[in-house]
């Protein structure tokens, strides 16, 4: 019997509790009921692991990059700044709660396929790095909570399933009014700023037309390589701050941020150039990341796709962001430059009173959120608002996901020191509602953060019955012409 023991602690200790395993495991039996041949199962599996170890080979680079960050803006504002990427707080976050994460991912899967199959919401979330994320962030908010693991498990598949199901469902009518005939829905974790980005067109848009008649430069295509926007965008915000750092702390000061190798006198120049080089090594990290989640979503995603398709016959797909980006190209340009701005102007607000008044970081805009979901709520603002809602509903899409970020801080315990955290607009509202409910304790959190969830669950089913199913089409009062 002893070997019996030692064998089922060999496989808890040493294989289930490793998440590079448990994703590559998932991924063959995935595979396996898709009756792939033995060759793609292996691979497959292995595909999965790797990916996952270069997430956390990422991390690293993240980490080392965003460290001098962080202290240069302490020093230049003397307040926190927070740089939102999802990928490198996931990374980070993968070093303490990696098994957690990959159980609450695969059980919420299973699910929301459940809720798809026997609920009104049809809809079945294939934007696998953005599950990854969401159950991260759970994982995060209900572990500083305290719960048992699995107690955290299980609550973390039950909202995530609830999640993945209800958002697409919210966002529907408006994903509708874009383009694909409610054969695709949106599946992605920006839901609040695309409804807002809706909304804000119906209420600006009468008269303004489409974005699609105008000419844009093609000079600015190139921040669509998400590699390139990360690093461009880490190289300026690092440039800006550290001149910031210097005016503020003293030659003296930032002469020794960077010291430079032994015989060597340290210049300005060398503390300026070394700053730019830490914004191309967080660029790297990322995109280590990026191809660490590629590779594993390269062979998960099919195999949760078609289990799906088994279990969810007449399934509506809800996919990533870009899915809308074909139906206004010139929206998507407009989108990102004003949800850029909106950021801006939110981070001056923060700087000049919400930070000294309540304590909050200063979020400092990246380009790749807002590139993808100012990108995409411009869509979503022409469509209902023409060229005034691509570009106030952008705007306010870069408000919430500056504001947002910084009140989540709030809810991840120690994470909140990590000088960076989630960038888009349902990581914010979702997890800043999940962790408040945990304020007054274990167990009513789990009954408030139940509560969150039927909530989201019912508003899901009554607007999938009474406006997606019945038609309802939103938009301002525009005449054909205008569209």
């Amino acid at each position: 019997m002893e070997w019996i023991v030692a064998v089922a602690r060999f496989l808890v200790n040493e294989v289930l509790s490793v998440p590079a395993y448990m994703v590559g495991l998932i991924t063959a039996a995935g595979l396996i009921a898709l009756r792939r041949s033995v060759g793609q199962i292996v691979g497959g599996g292995i595909k999965a692991v790797l990916g996952f170890l270069l997430i956390g080979a990422g991390a690293s680079l993240v980490v080392a990059a965003l460290d001098p960050l962080g202290t240069m803006i302490q020093g230049a504002a003397g307040a926190q700044g927070v740089v939102p990427t999802n990928e490198a707080i996931v990374a980070i976050a993968q070093e303490r709660f990696g098994a957690q994460v990959a159980w609450i991912m695969i059980s919420g899967f299973a699910l929301s396929l459940v809720l798809a199959r026997f609920t009104p919401l049809r809809y079945v979330f294939l934007t696998g790095h953005h599950t990854l994320f969401m159950a991260t962030l759970l994982t995060m908010i209900l572990a500083a909570s305290g719960l048992p693991t699995g107690v955290t498990v299980a609550l973390g598949a039950v909202l995530l399933a609830v999640v993945m199901v209800s958002l697409p469902a919210l966002a529907q009518p408006w994903t509708r009014r874009v383009g694909g005939d409610g054969k695709i829905a949106i599946g992605h974790f920006g839901t609040l700023g695309y409804i807002a980005a809706g909304a804000t067109g119906q209420l600006v848009g009468r008269g303004s037309r489409s974005t699609e008649d105008m000419k844009l430069p093609e000079g600015l295509r190139f921040l669509r390589d998400s590699m390139v926007a990360t690093a461009l965008s880490m190289v300026l915000i690092y440039l800006a701050v550290a001149l910031l750092f210097w005016a503020r702390e003293g030659t003296g000061a930032a002469l020794g941020m960077f010291p430079p190798a032994d015989g060597v006198a340290p210049t300005i120049g060398h503390f300026l150039m070394q700053s730019a080089m830490q914004g191309l090594q967080f660029g790297i990290g990322v995109a280590v990341i990026l191809y660490g989640v590629r590779t594993i979503l390269g062979e998960l995603v099919p195999a949760f796709q078609g289990i799906a398709e088994r279990v969810v016959p007449g399934a509506v797909p809800a996919l990533d962001a870009p899915i809308v980006f074909p139906f206004a190209q010139n929206a998507v340009l407009i989108g990102f430059v004003s949800s850029f701005l909106g950021g801006l102007a939110t981070l001056a607000v923060m700087a000049a009173w919400l930070n000294p008044v309540l304590g909050l970081a200063l979020i400092l805009p990246g380009l790749v959120p807002h590139f993808f979901t100012g990108g995409a709520a411009g869509v979503y603002g022409n469509a209902t608002g023409g060229r005034r809602g691509a570009v106030l509903g952008a705007f306010a899409n870069g408000v919430l996901i500056t504001l947002l970020p910084a009140f989540l801080l709030g809810v991840l315990g120690s994470f909140g020191t990590a000088n960076t955290t989630f960038g888009d607009a349902d990581f914010g509202w979702f997890g800043i509602a999940i962790g408040y409910a945990f304020r007054g304790g274990d167990a009513v959190g789990v009954v408030l953060a139940l509560v969150v969830a039927a909530v989201l669950l019912v508003a899901a089913i009554v607007v999938q019955k009474r406006l997606v199913e019945t038609g309802w089409e939103p938009g301002a009062r525009r005449t054909p012409s205008e569209r």
